[in-house]
């Protein structure tokens, strides 16, 4: 039996798209081999890779002057990636709202002056920094952020206007809502939350930024590198393209990322309406700024969050232990989450409530 799989990551897959993946998994289309044993060189293999770009280009309205590169490593390769690609001048602007926006600042200081510029770390990463008020160097070669935070459950509502590139972390909300992409210089994400299986990371970025990257930067974290072989320099994580290419054509059949945010925001907004209105949960998070991919919230008592942890997995809703940073739990309600899932877990929190107050 299926449960509801509440994990930041890797997360739930849509039903459909596992299906179609297993029907081809011991003969991926005629090759009388599965996709996971089929070389990256095979020409069965390449209109893979080739569909997924085009696809991403499509649902987020990517332009023709950014390049889009499926690689490895996670976004915390990224982490490094960005700096050895574009800290020309050794100076990059930070602003941390969470664990892997502060991971990133810490990295960037490995390579030149990573200046943090704002944070949000005093009321424990519970709101965004105000954009508009935010003092931007500019000598920066530019200025990085994420745009949800998966721990503490905030995102950006808006994002910041800056002369110097935008770097934006999209990990754990890509293809989540619509974002103009012309907006930043490069978008980064690990796959493993909203589009595949753990393995591969897309990077969307504009091609003049891609050109000159810092001469210590390595081979395989140039995106230049990955940009004129079509991300197939090396062997990539062939099954989670496969997989992200499989989950981006249910994206297009859905009716794209505008419809699949309405859904986002109705199941969020079903569960902190819930919470908000509950007598025993709470959630620490401004409302203005709360995620709709991640909802953190507590009982108030370590032993019963701990008790809801455990009654919750045993009603086939799992994974919602919170991280350690915030304890309690935590719902990730990614674009594969139904809206029934949802809907369980609000009446497994009502009989929950009733037994434990």
């Amino acid at each position: 039996m299926r449960v509801y799989n509440f994990s930041a990551g890797p997360s739930m897959l849509p039903l459909e798209v596992l299906e179609e993946a297993q029907k081809e998994f011991l003969d991926f289309q005629g090759t009388g081999m599965s996709v996971t044993e089929i070389s990256h060189r095979d020409k069965a293999f390449a209109p893979i890779v080739e569909e997924a770009e085009s696809l991403m280009r499509e649902l987020m309205n990517i332009p023709e002057n950014y390049c889009v590169l499926f690689v490895q490593g996670g976004a915390s390769q990224q982490f490094a990636a960005v700096p050895l690609n574009l800290m020309h001048t050794g100076k990059a602007d930070y602003i941390v709202t969470g664990n892997f926006s502060k991971k990133a600042w810490q990295e960037g200081q490995i390579y030149g002056e990573a200046r943090k510029v704002a944070s949000s770390e005093d009321k424990n990463y519970t709101y965004i920094p105000d954009v508009d008020k935010i003092a931007f160097n500019d000598d920066s070669d530019y200025v990085h952020i994420c745009s949800n935070n998966t721990i503490f459950g905030t995102r950006y509502v808006k994002f910041p206007e800056t002369k110097k590139p935008l770097v934006c972390d999209m990990s754990s909300e890509i293809l989540s809502r619509e974002v103009d992409v012309t907006k930043f210089g490069v978008i980064y994400a690990g796959a493993q939350k909203n589009l595949a299986p753990a393995g591969v990371t897309i990077v969307i970025a504009r091609k003049d930024l891609i050109e000159n990257p810092l001469p210590i930067c390595p081979t395989m974290l140039k995106w230049k590198t990955q940009a004129d072989n079509g991300s197939l320099y090396n062997t990539p994580p062939c099954f989670s393209i496969y997989m992200a290419n499989l989950v981006l054509r249910h994206l297009k059949k859905l009716g794209g990322i505008k419809e699949i945010n309405k859904v986002n925001e109705y199941k969020a907004g079903l569960l902190y309406d819930f919470i908000d209105n509950s007598k025993l949960y709470t959630n620490g998070v401004e409302k203005k700024y709360r995620s709709i991919m991640n909802v953190p919230f507590v009982t108030g008592s370590k032993e019963l969050d701990e008790k809801f942890v455990k009654e919750a997995k045993a009603a086939g809703l799992v994974s919602i232990k919170g991280h350690r940073l915030v304890g309690g739990m935590r719902a990730s309600i990614y674009n594969a989450m139904p809206v029934e899932g949802v809907k369980a877990l609000i009446e497994f929190m009502k009989k929950f409530e009733k037994e434990n107050a």
